[in-house]
């Protein structure tokens, strides 16, 4: 008889299971269940992007692309960078096509981490960070973030978390789960710590299309600040393009050069159908490019505020999210944990949210809602919420 625990990595055995997959999974599981679980765009990729990939397999494009990708698709990642967030990169030497953000989040770690070597995550933050860090033998430092500084990463929470192993931030903003977002003002204010201990940023900006009342700004557009940003996203909440899996990575060529040498040896490169799909996104006439984009930001605005206030009509402590599409609330009222709420939840309204801690210790008391769904969807899942808060609270 095999023993199967000897051969596998002792890291990996380790490692928990994404939380957000585990209610996803129970979710589907449950007949007639309404996920607010997976963080994922309900609207089916725009006719436009669909058709150039597959005019790219009429015409037999199905080879593979350069490991870096496309270069006409780097070029047009060059010009929506500098039209929408003022950032110049040269398509050749400063951009990777990859594997969806989460390759190019995996990719940098490697790259830039070496064993014992902390990384800062404010938290609660997106739940493969830590995972990530973990495998290429870094030490996760978290940098606790609240709800009454709206989540956002200020100076003094940044100078206290930091050790002198520290070598890397990561700056996950617009936020996953929480909805905050950082102004330039903000980030200005934190750029003297990230100076004085000579740290490297790891900006993870694949919600930047999706903020309310003011456009994304990124850390990488301020003063000193380019030459110590490796810059993270996709095309996968934008523009509704989860399945395709194609993201980028911008960074400086040294750094770029080093992310290169490991996505040649594991990838080879991005699906070339899904580059195609990519860049006819970004291709739209100069007038209309962000048409489609802004339609979605304005549906989900609508459900945000909806939502939102229904949080608040029911009791529950509720920060107002200003980007991404997810909404964090309080149940610590109902005395009750994120993981014990979630659980009955599903198995008396079915109605699957994600408990907070899977994105932190100190989001034990949080659930996580994502409101990319119908409203028709939206309306129900509050209604049933409702009822089940109501039967604690007496209300």
């Amino acid at each position: 008889m095999i023993d199967y625990d000897d051969f596998i990595n002792r890291t990996v055995a380790g490692l928990p299971p994404s939380g957000i997959r585990k209610f996803f999974d129970l979710a589907n599981e449950v007949p007639g269940t309404i996920s607010l679980g997976v963080g994922e765009p309900d609207f089916v990729t725009p006719w436009d992007i669909r058709a150039a990939a597959i005019r790219s397999l009429q015409n037999g494009k199905t080879q593979y692309t350069s490991n870096a990708g496309l270069v006409e698709l780097r070029e047009e990642i060059a010009v929506y960078l500098r039209e929408r967030f003022f950032l110049e990169y040269r398509p050749k030497t400063e951009l990777l096509v990859t594997v969806g953000a989460s390759e190019a989040i995996d990719l940098s770690l490697r790259a830039v981490v070496s064993p014992g070597d902390g990384v800062l995550v404010p938290t609660p933050s997106y739940v493969s960070y830590r995972p990530n860090i973990t495998l290429v033998g870094g030490v996760p430092v978290p940098v606790p973030v609240r709800a009454e500084t709206g989540f956002k990463l200020t100076p003094d929470e940044l100078e206290r978390a930091v050790t002198k192993n520290c070598k890397v931030l990561i700056l996950p903003y617009p936020n996953n789960p929480t909805g905050g977002v950082m102004t330039k003002a903000e980030l200005e204010a934190i750029v003297p710590v990230i100076m004085r201990h000579n740290l490297l940023v790891l900006s993870d900006e694949i919600y930047a299309e999706l903020t309310y009342g003011g456009r994304h700004f990124s850390i990488a557009a301020l003063p000193g600040m380019w030459e110590r940003t490796v810059l993270l996203s996709g095309f996968s909440k934008a523009f509704a393009m989860t399945g395709w899996r194609i993201g980028y990575l911008a960074a400086p060529q040294p750094i770029l050069n080093a992310v290169y040498r490991i996505h040649q040896y594991t990838v080879m490169c991005a699906s070339t159908m899904s580059q195609y799909a990519a860049l006819a996104a970004l291709r739209y006439g100069r007038e209309e490019r962000y048409r489609t984009v802004e339609e979605m930001g304005a549906s989900y605005d609508m459900r945000r505020k909806y939502l939102y206030h229904e949080f608040v009509d029911m009791g529950l402590a509720c920060f107002e999210p200003k980007g991404a599409f997810y909404l964090f609330p309080s149940v610590e009222s109902l005395r009750m944990t994120g993981q014990a709420f979630a659980q009955a939840l599903l198995t008396e309204e079915k109605i699957a949210v994600v408990p907070g801690d899977a994105f932190g210790e100190n989001g034990k008391y949080f659930i996580r809602c994502c409101y990319a769904t119908s409203f028709k969807d939206l309306k129900t899942a509050a209604k049933r919420m409702r009822a089940f808060i109501g039967r604690r609270t007496g209300a």
